[in-house]
């Protein structure tokens, strides 16, 4: 029974970790947050940190999921100009949290490598966020997008990813205006009636 406790005591650290990361990472940024500053704010050593995420890298990928989980705890919209709206204020969010934003495009290029410990997350995430985007737009059969709704996906990606680089060189990049007129581009607004 002590297992038991133990193993939630254990869960329970690993989540206040999880959570104390992303705020600091979110507030002084991805080359200011380093294992001691976590560790200093969650009350551990930074080998303690260590105990729990086997890595720097290994711990930087779970804050980058525990992340898509508060961004996606809300339903998903059925009606595709409610999807799109979700997806613009999750692109509205990022701009308030530049040290998120950071930490997943660095750590995106450094996935690239199979061997990297977030290689499988990016390569899962992406798959979601296609799905859920591809989905979303294929769902209306009175209008069709104008491409292929994996196509469109992938392009909508694309154009988030690289404005979020675009965006920390210049913050004054409209990131949610941009892709609000990709998408309309790329799936026009149904006509008033």
């Amino acid at each position: 029974m002590a297992r038991r406790g133990s193993y939630a005591k254990g869960v329970a650290r690993r989540e206040e970790i999880l959570e104390s990361a992303l705020d600091v990472i979110g507030r002084r940024g991805y080359q200011n947050a380093s294992l001691k500053q976590i560790a200093e704010v969650v009350g551990v050593t930074p080998a303690a940190l260590l105990h729990y995420f086997g890595s720097k890298e290994e711990l930087f990928t779970e804050v980058l999921r525990t992340r898509d989980q508060h961004d996606l705890m809300a339903p998903q919209p059925s009606d595709p100009a409610d999807a799109k709206a979700a997806f613009i204020d999750v692109i509205r969010h990022n701009t308030e949290v530049p040290g998120v934003v950071e930490l997943f495009s660095r750590l995106s290029v450094d996935a690239v490598d199979p061997a990297h410990p977030a290689h499988q997350y990016f390569l899962d995430r992406s798959e979601r966020l296609r799905e859920s985007i591809a989905d979303a737009f294929d769902r209306d059969e009175a209008r069709r997008a104008t491409l292929e709704p994996d196509a469109m996906a992938r392009v909508i990606q694309a154009v988030a990813d690289g404005l979020q680089i675009q965006w920390m060189i210049d913050p004054t990049v409209d990131m949610p205006g941009i892709i609000e007129a990709l998408m309309d581009v790329l799936y026009p607004p149904a006509p008033k009636v």
